[in-house]
């Protein structure tokens, strides 16, 4: 039984770091936070992004796998509300700026005739991916 305990342990610790890292990845290549300063003129506040970035993560991660509930007044869930659009909005934006660069690898390794094959397999793991989600988890 320990064994079991102890494998599980260390499966959910790699894909933790395996989701962490590719999280970090995904926001480096994509140059969210030095656009962000960069448009902000904020270059001088940059340990307070990293920090910012850190605490928002651990936060999220901790609300995520505990069941924390908070009885906030509307007018907070609004102003979260509000945080959580733009910073969808900036994630769009920036895979939108990314996105331009799949063609050119495509091309560069000879594979330009199968990307229309990689977009839709974006697409539908997007949509199945979702469809899941909001199927399973949150009818619960």
């Amino acid at each position: 039984m320990a064994i079991k305990i102890i494998f599980v342990i260390g499966v959910g610790l790699a894909c933790g770091f395996a989701v962490g890292a590719g999280f970090v990845a995904f926001i480096t290549v994509l140059g969210i936070i030095p656009r962000l300063m960069q448009l902000t003129k904020s270059m001088k506040m940059i340990l307070f992004y990293e920090w910012a970035v850190t605490l928002g993560v651990l936060v999220g991660t901790v609300f995520g796998l505990q069941k924390i509930y908070l009885e906030l007044p509307m007018f907070f869930v609004m102003i979260i509300g509000l945080f959580h659009g733009v910073f969808v909005g900036m994630l769009a934006a920036a895979l939108y700026e990314a996105i331009n660069v799949l063609p050119l690898i495509f091309k560069r390794i000879h594979l330009d005739d199968r990307l229309l094959y990689l977009l839709a397999a974006l697409v539908l793991g997007k949509i199945l991916g979702s469809l899941f989600h909001w199927l399973y988890f949150v009818n619960l």
